[in-house]
C-alpha cells in the first residue's frame, strides 16, 4: 500500500525503460489495485508482466470492496500474489481460504504467485521446514488436475522475519529451503513439473545480496519489496549478475 499514482506510475515507466533489453529473464510489478488500468497502459509493448497484490476466489458477488479474477483478467493481468505474510497476518487469511484462491486463479487462467514463510519464533524452534511444508499442503490441496505444467504458478518463499525486518535469510538457509520445497513438490506433483518450476526468493532482497541469492541452485528469482519503489535499487536487483 504505497505510492500515489503519479509516483506509481513514473515507476512503471522507470521499469519499463530498463527492461527494454532483456531476453533471460521475466520482470513483473504490481501496482496497488487502483492502479492497474494506468500502468497496463504504460506497459503497451513492453515486455513487463502485470500482476496483482491479492484478489478474491469467486468471480463477482456480494463483496463490497474485494476484486475479483475476471476484473483481473479484463485489466490484462497475467499474475496475481496469493498468501502474501501480510495478507496471512493482518487479515487473518488461512490456507483453506488460499487454496480457493489458487484453485480459482488457476481455473481463470491466472498464474498465481503463492507465498509460503515461517515466522521468528517458528525458525528459532526449528520448526521451519514442517511449517513450509503444510503451507504447501494444504495451499495446494487438490489442486494436482489444474496444474498443467511448471509454468502453472510460482511459489515464493518468503521468511516473515526477514520481511521489511532488514534481516536476510542467507543464501545458504534459503537455498535449504528452496531446496525442500523443489523436494516436496516432486512429491505432490511429480518431479519433471517440480524441477521446472520457478521458486522466488522474498524477504530483504536488496542490489547488495541479490547476486549471491540468484546463484542458488533452487532459487529462481526474488518477490521484491521495499527495494522495488526505488527505481536504481529496482534496476539493479533486475540486472543481477550471474555467479558462479
Amino acid at each position: 500500500m504505497n505510492t500515489d499514482l503519479n509516483s506509481a506510475l513514473n515507476l512503471v515507466k522507470g521499469v519499463r525503460e530498463v527492461t527494454k533489453n532483456l531476453v533471460d529473464r521475466d520482470v513483473m510489478v504490481a501496482p496497488p489495485f487502483p492502479f492497474l488500468m494506468a500502468a497496463r497502459e504504460e506497459l503497451k509493448e513492453s515486455n513487463v508482466l502485470l500482476g496483482a497484490q491479492n484478489m478474491h476466489h469467486l468471480p463477482k458477488g456480494a463483496y463490497t470492496g474485494e476484486v475479483s479474477p475476471t476484473m483481473l483478467l479484463s485489466l490484462g493481468v497475467s499474475h496475481v500474489i496469493i498468501g502474501h505474510s501480510e495478507r496471512r497476518e493482518h487479515f487473518k487469511e488461512d490456507d483453506g481460504f488460499i487454496n480457493l484462491k489458487v484453485k480459482s486463479a488457476l481455473e481463470h487462467g491466472l498464474v498465481p504467485i503463492l507465498c509460503v514463510g515461517e515466522r521468528l519464533e517458528e525458525r528459532e524452534k526449528g520448526l521451519t521446514l514442517e511449517v513450509i511444508k503444510t503451507q504447501l499442503k494444504y495451499g495446494l490441496l487438490n489442486l494436482e488436475t489444474k496444474v498443467r505444467d511448471s509454468n502453472s504458478f510460482i511459489i515464493a518463499y518468503e521468511p516473515v522475519w526477514a520481511i521489511g525486518t532488514g534481516k536476510t535469510a542467507t543464501p545458504t538457509q534459503a537455498q535449504e529451503v528452496h531446496g525442500f520445497i523443489r523436494n516436496f513438490l516432486g512429491q505432490l506433483l511429480g518431479v519433471s513439473l517440480a524441477e521446472g518450476l520457478r521458486i522466488l526468493y522474498g524477504g530483504s532482497v536488496t542490489p547488495e545480496n541479490i547476486d549471491q541469492l540468484m546463484a542458488e541452485p533452487d532459487i529462481d528469482g526474488a518477490l521484491v519489496g521495499g527495494a522495488s519503489l526505488e527505481l536504481e535499487k529496482f534496476k539493479r536487483i533486475i540486472h543481477f549478475k550471474k555467479v558462479d
